[in-house]
């Protein structure tokens, strides 16, 4: 009885540690004085400052931020829609046609949809004239149709797992459905929400395979950059560079927790108001 917790905490503990320490050792040599990536050569914060001063660096960076949040927003705003229609209206014409083009980028490999994009985008050009060159406009349009999709899944399963009995509470009491929407719904699966913006975001700034064929010159984000550098050998600036982005990261993810845990224990001190004023 005593051996199966021991093996699973061993396995447990395998995988967290195959995970994290790589990570954990590109940071700390992100501050290695050496050239060389692999080789130790003392303590030192040069190649920070070195990146900070890297204009291409910033541009892109810059650049894959703004590609994030436009393409992360639009995508929860469709995403939203599309998950309350599919959890909330189970019976109309053409539901299996549309929940399978909701999934299909989901499943699609990213070089096939990168191809698909950067010949929709050709095709479109030849017809009217647009885009008369790829760079932003198309990369915010690619992050957008495959990153909706996964907002679409969580808002979906944090629909169908809500009490409707609230809704229909509301609108018992004379609330109209739009009333209800904001007033009700939204709040309720807000962590939802918020879960699936970040998640956009996240996919958005990390993408390379979409992103490479949706491009054009002088749009180069981030990803591809750090790419493009790795190719020739890690050095220590990009040790640098990643290590910001994971604290970056890491930061985001405490803070997105401590909202939603917030949310959601305002959420059920409202529905306990709510069921002890009936």
């Amino acid at each position: 009885m005593t051996r199966r917790p021991v093996f699973l905490i061993s396995v447990l503990a395998f995988g967290f540690a195959f995970f994290y320490i790589p990570i954990l050792s590109m940071m700390v040599y992100s501050f290695n004085a050496s050239r060389l990536a692999t080789v130790w050569g003392g303590f030192s914060t040069k190649w920070y400052v070195s990146l900070f001063s890297n204009k291409q660096v910033i541009d892109a960076l810059l650049l894959s931020l703004k590609i994030a949040l436009v393409s992360a927003s639009v995508a929860t705003v469709i995403g939203t829609m599309a998950g309350i229609v599919l959890a909330r209206f189970t019976r109309f014409r053409g539901r299996t046609f549309f929940s399978g083009l909701v999934i299909a980028p989901l499943i699609m490999p990213e070089v096939i949809t990168g191809i698909s994009l950067l010949l929709f985008f050709i095709m479109m050009a030849d017809w009217i004239g647009w885009p008369g060159a790829r760079g932003f406009t198309t990369i915010t349009l690619a992050h957008i149709t495959f990153s909706a999709v996964f907002v679409t899944t969580i808002v979906q399963a944090r629909m169908v797992q809500s009490d409707r009995a609230i809704e229909e509470a509301a609108m018992d009491l004379g609330s109209r459905p739009w009333q209800v929407m904001f007033d009700v719904t939204l709040p309720v699966i807000f962590p939802a929400i918020l879960s699936g913006w970040l998640l956009a975001f996240t996919i958005s700034l990390d993408d390379v395979v979409i992103t490479a064929f949706t491009t054009g010159p002088g749009s180069t984000t981030l990803p591809l950059l750090i790419w493009s550098k790795v190719k020739l050998g890690v050095t220590p600036d990009i040790n640098a560079l990643a290590t910001l982005m994971v604290l970056a990261v890491g930061i985001g993810v405490v803070a997105a927790a401590i909202i939603m845990n917030r949310a959601e224990k305002r959420r059920l001190a409202d529905e306990r108001l709510a069921f002890r004023d009936q």
